[in-house]
């Protein structure tokens, strides 16, 4: 079934080349590269261990450089491995080249850990000389950043302890689920999740409720094992918050994105006060299918007179080129690359990750992304999504390895605009009323998924991660009605969830892979909303400050990177701001 759509669309070829890293996992380049950053590795810590603060600046900066090099290095290998496991998810030598990737990093990782313990506990007095020199500066940043998980380290024996059982913790479960999920096959026609998950986009009423009923029983007979895995991976992360005195479960991921947790509770405040405009909606869309109920499988379906023309490879190409060329030509070129040079792997099929996403690789080489492209027009959104993404990976290389890692809040920005961009074109091509008003509500669902959506989940995670801590290992039934109650809280009565709904957290790779992570999407959408709005009114000029504003990657903190565009992320004010424009979205149509 699949090999047919991906001929019938065009995409069966567009498959991405991985020689740019390395030819194989068996490229002999892989061993020398790993060779050297054992070698190198090494040789730093026998020279520095317990030294920093003996160093002058220009000693520091050539010391972080070389780290920076045994890291572009391992990141190098450690893409390559991942990239060429999702797509043969059950191909056991690829999973075992993966796993033992993971092991290598592991061990070299174990011999630099002393630099970020000695560097972080430094006495202020003696630091402060360092991070203020000239020769430091391109690393004043990165250095910095370091020093504020000071109170989080551990001991140099037990941080030690800790890289060596890293290959079996946390990553080898969400291995284990990537596999499980892999594997599974739904209905009798054996199909895929990403198959049974555009089913539920069918004007077909009947389709839908086909695909929710097999994508339950499906989930169901792995329960068991979903189950097992996600209590493995929250109580993984409840002794790691413990060890390193986290005070809750979402302060690492805060940390890591450099926000205080005072904005993050802000800005879950603002989406969680207006879900108001969820039920409002679903409530006219359930006048517009028609419906006397609407239930959960009926959320996506397409209104009437959306457009529902299959669109081909070559076609969504040439839609997401033109709308990012009619924004800014710089950004359509380095867009064109992903297509014109064997960087996107696009056709579905049995044994690829579902879903989608852009992976920074290095800055030596480029950006991969990753879709399962069906020809619907959601999917054209989805690869302006993820080529956002690639055009701020590609933009940021040039900050370097260590700078160019963008906090997640801020790397859903170029994501989400990039969406905004090709909406609005689609959006201006169409002339029929009721088209266009179909249109806006497809749009406003996505907003819907990216906003209120994911702070439900971040609900779902912050009740999921306290509860384990609270009564131990939780059963599914006891995550099912944790999901449930957040769902609620979100559509009130405006969506009637079945009780097939209430295992759907089961298949969600986000809480496993980067817990905490969710709310992310909700800050990039909108923040979007309120640079879009800016664009509008500031027109050519406001193109050069976004692009600058990619190119910085993580070199500076949020709050500093958005200074520019008048944003204060600590007012309520400025998510409301951002809320109201999908208010009057939504009363366009109602």
């Amino acid at each position: 079934m699949s090999e047919k759509l991906n001929e019938k669309l065009g995409s069966t070829a567009v498959i991405w080349n991985l020689s740019d890293l390395y030819s194989s996992p068996r490229d002999p380049a892989i061993k020398e590269d790993i060779d050297f950053c054992q070698e190198e590795a090494t040789l730093i810590r026998e020279s520095f261990a317990g030294k920093l603060d003996t160093l002058v600046p220009a000693e520091l900066a050539r010391l972080v450089r070389r780290f920076e090099r045994i890291e572009t290095f391992i990141a190098k290998v450690a893409t390559f491995a991942f990239l060429n496991f999702t797509t043969q998810i059950k191909n056991q030598e690829a999973g075992g080249f993966l796993q033992q990737v993971k092991e290598t990093s592991s061990r070299i990782a174990r011999e630099t850990v002393f630099f970020e313990l000695e560097w972080s506990k430094m006495e202020q007095k003696t630091a402060d000389p360092l991070l203020a020199a000239g020769e430091t500066a391109h690393f004043r940043h990165y250095l910095e950043n370091i020093r504020r998980y000071a109170s989080h380290m551990l001991s140099q024996s037990e941080e030690t302890i800790l890289i060596e059982t890293a290959p079996v913790g946390r990553s080898s479960w969400t291995n284990l689920f990537e596999k499980v999920l892999g594997h599974m096959q739904f209905g009798p026609s054996k199909r895929t999740e990403e198959e049974v998950l555009s089913d539920l986009y069918s004007q077909d009423r009947e389709v839908r409720r086909m695909a929710a009923e097999e994508l339950t029983e499906g989930l169901k007979g792995q329960l068991h094992i979903l189950t097992h895995i996600f209590n493995t991976v929250l109580a993984d992360k409840m002794i790691s918050d413990r060890l390193r005195s986290y005070p809750s479960w979402i302060n690492s991921m805060n940390l890591a994105n450099e926000l205080e947790d005072a904005t993050v509770e802000v800005l879950i405040g603002a989406a969680t006060s207006r879900y108001d405009i969820v039920r409002r909606y679903y409530k006219v869309k359930k006048e517009l299918l028609g419906l006397d109920e609407l239930k959960d499988y009926d959320r996506y379906a397409p209104l009437p007179h959306l457009p529902s023309a299959t669109i081909g490879w070559e076609e969504c190409k040439a839609m997401v080129l033109s709308g990012f060329r009619n924004f800014s030509p710089k950004m359509a070129e380095i867009a064109s690359f992903f297509f014109d040079r064997d960087w996107i792997h696009a056709p579905v099929f049995d044994g690829k990750r579902g879903g989608a996403f852009a992976h920074p690789c290095v800055p030596e080489v480029h950006p991969y992304v990753l879709v399962n492209y069906t020809g619907n027009i959601r999917d054209v959104s989805t690869v302006a999504h993820e080529l956002g993404h690639g055009v701020h990976q590609y933009l940021a290389a040039k900050q370097g390895y260590f700078n160019s890692n963008t906090p997640l809040v801020l790397a859903e920005t170029a994501s989400v605009f990039a969406e905004l961009l090709i909406f609005h074109d689609q959006l201006t091509a169409l002339s029929d009323v009721g088209q266009r008003k179909a249109f806006i509500c497809q749009k406003l669902e996505s907003i819907f998924a990216t906003v209120f959506r994911q702070v439900s989940m971040n609900r779902f995670e912050n009740l999921i991660h306290n509860t384990r801590r609270d009564e131990g290992e939780l059963s599914d039934s006891r995550l099912s009605e944790l999901w449930m109650t957040t769902q609620r809280e979100m559509f009130g009565d405006s969506v009637t969830l079945t009780d097939n709904y209430g295992i759907w957290w089961s298949y969600i790779p986000h809480f496993l892979h980067t817990p905490g992570y969710v709310y992310s999407y909700a800050f990039g959408e909108l923040l979007v909303l309120a640079l879009y709005n800016l664009y509008q009114s500031e027109g050519k000029e406001f193109i050069p400050k976004y692009l600058h504003l990619l190119s910085q990657g993580g070199s500076l903190s949020p709050y500093e990177l958005l200074r520019p565009f008048g944003v204060n992320l600590d007012d309520p004010a400025f998510w409301q701001g951002g809320l109201s424009v999908i208010d009057q979205m939504l009363k366009s149509i109602e």
